[in-house]
């Protein structure tokens, strides 16, 4: 090991080791950053009301899960602030 650790936060230390951040509860905005948030939306193929749990630990920005209703695949989009926040769900059909 070459490098030094310029101080102990846990920042210098995961750049030092080429480590990913790690999801740290009560580190977001005022401490107020939940793990996952309920989002109603409406489901593209019935038209039925849902409501998802997006993942605001998960790294990807959409993924797929099957209407309640009608089990066809809707595919969501999330959009987050740089900080982590949820700004937005969008959906769509796979079809």
């Amino acid at each position: 090991m070459r490098r030094r650790i310029a101080s102990l936060d846990s920042s210098s230390i995961d750049q030092l080791y080429g480590l990913e951040p790690v999801y740290e509860p009560g580190t977001g905005p005022a401490g107020r950053l939940l793990p996952e948030e309920f989002v109603p939306v409406q489901c593209p193929y019935c038209g039925e009301r849902l409501e998802t749990r997006v993942d605001l630990t998960a790294t990807e920005p959409a993924y797929i899960e099957d209407c309640e209703v009608c089990c066809r695949p809707i595919e969501f989009g999330v959009e987050r602030a740089p900080d982590g926040a949820l700004l937005a769900v969008s959906v769509r059909r796979l079809d």
